[in-house]
């Protein structure tokens, strides 16, 4: 059976990496060598305590209701438990402003970390993007070092790390966009193995997501629910260059994530630089 193909009003950009959405500007962040890119203050880390504490109990309720999730392939979490002990990366397509929390639900109780872009600092979400995890990507190149310490610390301390391939959000996205080689470097230089998850739709029917319940009474269109799978992690080739071995490790992240989503002909390919 072909997947469920969301008929909604966004206008989607030419460029499968043309950012859709013009950020509204808050506050300026300056991402330089002062930067803290892992902020070890005790405010920062209090905050992020609490905000992962708020995000176990009730922001994955609010997703279940928000969104109608549906999670498939837990086991493989289990199934893998002593290959994944000392930290993964996790690699999904990026459809929805809210799944980063779904990712979390999908791996259950690990606080994670994340590339982001730092304009996306500047926005409303600003603060919850740091407090999650987010570690703004450099946009001088003299300042790639510390982005680089940063998450060469969190891997040291095994933690997990998430990353968005194809680079920006287009919401309920069917397609899987061609993903950026920077993730892959970084779990080749990490040795990390990679976990693929792909989001998928399905046709709203009852019972609806809270909002589609809302949606339905006020005579409005109603909006996908989600799901989100997980598949068999996938390793880095040590017998390759590392090159070569990137190019192999991407290709392989793509075709489980279109396969994952139940794709059958996807329109991009791989590489995506």
């Amino acid at each position: 059976m072909d997947p469920y193909v969301p008929q909604l009003n966004f206008v989607y950009p030419d460029k499968p990496d043309e950012r859709m959405f013009v950020v509204k500007v808050k506050r300026k962040a300056i991402v330089d060598e002062h930067y803290p890119f892992l902020n070890k203050s005790f405010r920062f880390r209090f905050m992020r305590g609490f905000i992962y504490c708020a995000i176990y109990t009730l922001a994955f309720i609010f997703i279940w209701v928000r969104l109608g999730l549906k999670i498939e392939g837990r086991e493989i979490l289990r199934k893998h438990r002593k290959l994944l002990k000392n930290g993964a990366m996790t690699v999904s397509n990026h459809v929805h402003r809210w799944d980063f929390l779904c990712i979390l639900k999908a791996i259950r109780y690990r606080s994670m970390y994340f590339p982001a872009w730092k304009g996306n600092l500047d926005g409303p979400d600003g603060n919850l993007i740091r407090y999650t995890g987010g570690i703004p990507i450099p946009e001088e190149i003299r300042t790639i070092s510390y982005f680089n310490k940063a998450f060469d610390e969190i891997r040291e301390k095994k933690k997990w790390i998430h990353a968005y391939a194809e680079g920006c959000m287009f919401p309920y996205y069917q397609p899987i966009r061609p993903f950026k080689k920077g993730v892959f470097s970084m779990a080749h230089r990490y040795n990390l193995p990679i976990l693929p998850l792909a989001f998928s739709y399905r046709k709203p029917n009852i019972p609806y997501s809270l909002v589609n319940l809302y949606r339905s009474i006020m005579g409005k269109q109603k909006l996908p629910m989600i799901t989100l799978r997980i598949g068999e992690p996938l390793l880095i080739d040590p017998n390759l260059p590392r090159k070569e071995a990137v190019q192999k490790i991407r290709k392989e992240c793509h075709e489980a994530i279109v396969r994952l989503a139940g794709i059958g002909n996807n329109q991009y390919p791989a590489e995506g630089d």
